[in-house]
């Protein structure tokens, strides 16, 4: 099975990927959420996701693997299939569906189109205990747009500093403040927890 696949952006649409690595152009199936994380981008690294049918060998990919691991736990649940699971991370980021599970939210489950409520429930009752055991240091969402953000923050976790706190901190430092190093905004931020 593939872990990831880089190469440069041949065509990007809102449901797909044409990714071209060594004269060999992939088809990648994609979410909504990706798709404005990769807009504009010229080469890329997708996490993907294989899937063989009798019919079709299908490629899902994700921009990371935070993302990736979440799609499989997703379709893990008895009525939620590959394009289901796109579905969900087209209408919601996938830190929203955690949310949603974690704080056990029908309603902005069923929302999405292709879930009921039944199916809504099932999600939250397989998956509560997997999202809510989720390393905080493993739901830091990178992006190509706010890499230094993401580092700084990654760093900050690892010394042991709590999420929620560092994140208000290296906002209100990178707004005052954009054009600092990691290294800057580490130091600032040490000096302000």
């Amino acid at each position: 099975m593939f872990e990831y696949i880089k190469g440069s952006v041949e065509a990007l649409k809102p449901s797909h990927i044409i990714l071209e690595t060594n004269s060999v152009g992939y088809f990648i199936t994609i979410s909504l959420n990706t798709y404005t994380q990769l807009f504009g981008e010229t080469t890329v690294k997708l996490f993907v996701h294989q899937v063989i049918r009798e019919d079709a060998h299908l490629l899902y990919g994700f921009i990371t693997e935070t993302e990736r691991e979440l799609f499989r736990m997703l379709i893990s649940v008895s009525g939620i299939g590959s394009n289901t699971a796109i579905m969900m991370f087209s209408s919601l980021s996938p830190d929203e569906i955690r949310n949603a599970i974690f704080n056990e939210n029908i309603n902005l489950l069923k929302s999405i189109k292709g879930i009921g409520i039944k199916t809504a429930q099932r999600v939250i009752i397989d998956l509560k205990d997997k999202v809510g055991k989720s390393p905080a240091s493993e739901q830091i969402v990178a992006s190509a747009s706010n890499t230094l953000r993401n580092e700084a923050l990654s760093a900050l976790i690892m010394l042991g500093f709590a999420k929620k706190p560092i994140e208000k901190e290296l906002d209100k430092i990178l707004t005052a403040q954009p054009n600092l190093s990691v290294e800057n905004v580490i130091k600032l931020a040490l000096k302000s927890l």
